[in-house]
């Protein structure tokens, strides 16, 4: 039951956030703004739902798990329904960025904390069944925006997608419940952590690969009407694409993970994102693009899911994983913030060209790929065999 309360938490957390770039060309016409204005929005959403973290983790810690979600529920249903009624630029970032953002944050890091105390030996694959929650609203999101936004116009379909995250996140509210007892009392943040090299080292590495994830997200839609022209409706099928892949690479990377490690299968993970980001670059046709999508959802969703396994995986003790693990989400909060918009001025920079944003999203991503092998070459040391051994991590 705990899974699946986490997946839905997942479908109307990450899956929304995975959707924004359904809105990102939208607004872009809407209100007039540049592409990296309106990427604002996407961003701080992301940006809350880390950066809270360490709140709500340690909270949940502190036994407040309960409370939390409570807060967490209003805040996403009250922030789309806001929405829902908005007219400017600056409504929308306040109910979709802020409000959302901070209910997603409250929901997200206390019920993967909650869920990591229930699994030892397949914590991997529980991380990744529940991650695929995001395709689920990845899928169901943008085929709902695709389907009624011309039909019943953005006010209403932003009413019917609070609609369904009332229900669900009802549902996974009666469902999911702590296992281990309260912590007591301890400073917010666990200074101590960052003693240990391959906590560190994982941190900055997470920190530079979700710097660039989120670019293709946010732009892909965006990209296939500027470049390939694609009329609004038809750009989102790519989308689609991207996120309904992402359902494969959340779960069999996971999977594998568990057999042979997680910072074993995260690190080429990392890489073959980078490495597909920079095949971005070549594209040419709305063929290619498909699959370039098809390729690049897979291995991004495999990023997405290792990431907070691997968060898990760094700490011992059950009673710091919400701790731990929300120090970590609130340093990856200000790249999710930064990262799209900064690819939005560049983008803006070249006159629309989407050559410099793509190298800088991918290089991103295999600088991060570097600092995590950096973090395994410290956890092997620490484990008393040669840095390149082949041992699960």
């Amino acid at each position: 039951m705990v899974v699946l309360s986490t997946h839905l938490v997942v479908m109307n957390t990450w899956g929304v956030a995975n959707s924004f770039g359904v809105f990102q060309p939208y607004f872009t016409t809407l209100f007039d703004r540049s592409p990296s204005d309106v990427s604002w929005i996407g961003s701080f959403e992301v940006f809350l739902l880390f950066f809270v973290g360490t709140f709500t983790g340690r909270w949940t810690d502190m036994g407040f798990f309960r409370p939390l979600f409570i807060v967490g529920f209003f805040l996403v249903v009250l922030g789309m329904v806001a929405a829902s009624f908005c007219t400017t630029y600056w409504q929308f970032f306040l109910a979709q960025g802020i409000c959302l953002g901070l209910g997603n944050g409250c929901l997200f890091c206390p019920t993967m904390a909650v869920t990591s105390t229930y699994f030892a030996k397949r914590r991997s694959l529980a991380f990744g069944i529940t991650a695929a929650g995001a395709t689920v609203g990845g899928l169901a999101f943008p085929s709902m925006v695709r389907q009624l936004l011309p039909q019943i116009g953005l006010g209403w379909t932003m009413r019917t997608i609070a609609l369904i995250q009332l229900v669900t996140l009802a549902i996974a509210g009666l469902l999911i419940k702590t296992r281990i007892p309260p912590r007591q009392a301890a400073p917010l943040v666990e200074w101590a952590a960052f003693k240990e090299s391959e906590y560190s080292f994982y941190a900055v590495g997470a920190f530079m690969c979700f710097w660039g994830i989120y670019f293709a997200f946010h732009y892909l839609a965006a990209f296939s009407r500027d470049i390939m022209g694609l009329s609004f409706t038809d750009s989102l099928d790519l989308l689609l694409v991207l996120n309904g892949v992402g359902a494969f690479g959340r779960i069999i990377p996971s999977q594998i993970g568990d057999m042979v490690g997680t910072i074993n299968i995260f690190a080429p993970m990392a890489f073959m994102t980078g490495t597909i980001m920079y095949f971005w670059m070549g594209v040419a046709s709305l063929t290619g693009l498909y699959v370039w999508a098809v390729f690049y959802g897979f291995a991004v969703g495999g990023v997405q899911a290792l990431f907070p396994a691997v968060l898990s995986s760094l700490t011992a003790d059950p009673q710091k994983q919400g701790t731990r693990m929300g120090m970590v989400f609130t340093i990856v909060s200000f790249a999710s913030l930064t990262g799209s918009p900064i690819a939005g001025a560049i983008i803006d920079a070249q006159g629309g060209k989407y050559s410099g944003a793509q190298g800088f999203a991918g290089t991103c991503l295999l600088l991060g790929m570097t600092c995590v092998l950096a973090a395994r070459v410290c956890k092997t040391r620490k484990m008393g065999v040669g840095a390149i051994a082949w041992v699960k991590v």
